[in-house]
């Protein structure tokens, strides 16, 4: 399938939408946890799906003008050491010990990045343009660094609580 202007602007506002999404749930989640740890993980999840506003805003704003070219951009990604270090995930451990709301939330963020790799990564099969298909495996890519660092800590914890609760099963 070739890359049209109506079906490229599609996936572009609903990218848009997907960090939308994301940026109010873990904005939203970082406000009402009481445990710095936290809170320092869910902001800085809400921080990079701003950075995703912003770089798939500026893209949008390119391709009218330059059409696939707006897409081959330097691609780099982020350094996501601070939330995925062994010292902030055992404050997170820590902190986060037999808490459901923290569970909770975990597993609900890992839905959200679920749902977007699964359409980015849609996207860059049916992009026909090398750019555009670079684009979309590159933020297909970013969530899945989001979607593993919040695996990682849900593992850890949810293992933790099921220990403390007396729970293993067979």
């Amino acid at each position: 399938m070739g890359d049209n202007r109506e079906a490229i602007l599609e996936i572009l506002d609903k990218a848009y939408q997907i960090e939308t999404d994301g940026y109010t749930f873990y904005s939203m989640t970082a406000e009402r946890a009481t445990k710095p740890a936290v809170q320092e993980l869910f902001g800085k999840l809400a921080s990079d799906e701003q950075q995703h506003q912003a770089f798939l805003k500026s893209v949008a704003a390119r391709y009218d003008e330059q059409g696939s070219a707006a897409f081959g951009l330097n691609l780099r990604m982020p350094e996501a050491r601070d939330v995925t270090s062994q010292v902030f995930t055992g404050r997170f451990r820590e902190q986060a010990a037999g808490a459901q709301f923290e569970l909770a939330v975990l597993s609900i963020g890992m839905t959200l990045e679920a749902n977007a790799i699964s359409y980015f990564s849609n996207a860059a099969r049916q992009a026909a343009d090398r750019e555009v298909r670079e684009f979309y495996e590159f933020l297909t890519a970013w969530e899945q660094q989001h979607y593993d660092s919040l695996q990682n800590i849900f593992s850890i914890v949810r293992s933790d609580h099921m220990a403390e609760a007396g729970f293993s099963p067979i």
